[in-house]
């Protein structure tokens, strides 16, 4: 089931933030962690690290691949899943 989710086709995608207080995001796959000051999101396009303070995941429909979260948001970034593995502590040791 996992291989259908990675290979799935690439569709639109759209991020909303709302006065830095609610972020809306579509293409949705997966969440790989979240806690209240980071959500990491499996995305269509990649990982989706949203930061912030009191977050608080107030929808995630992973049929819709849809998530809405709020709280102080602080960033909101994309990575791509090979540059994070890519990152790790010994290849920047070694650099």
């Amino acid at each position: 089931m996992e291989d259908k989710k990675l290979n799935k086709q690439i569709t639109n995608q759209n991020i909303i933030m709302e006065n830095r207080e609610k972020v809306t995001v579509s293409g949705v796959i997966d969440i790989h962690s979240f806690d209240d000051e980071l959500v990491l999101a499996q995305t269509d396009l990649g990982i989706l690290t949203i930061k912030g303070d009191d977050l608080k995941m107030n929808k995630l429909n992973l049929e819709n691949n849809e998530l809405i979260v709020e709280g102080k948001i602080t960033a909101v970034a994309y990575s791509d899943i090979n540059q994070a593995k890519k990152s790790g502590f010994m290849n920047k040791l070694f650099k």
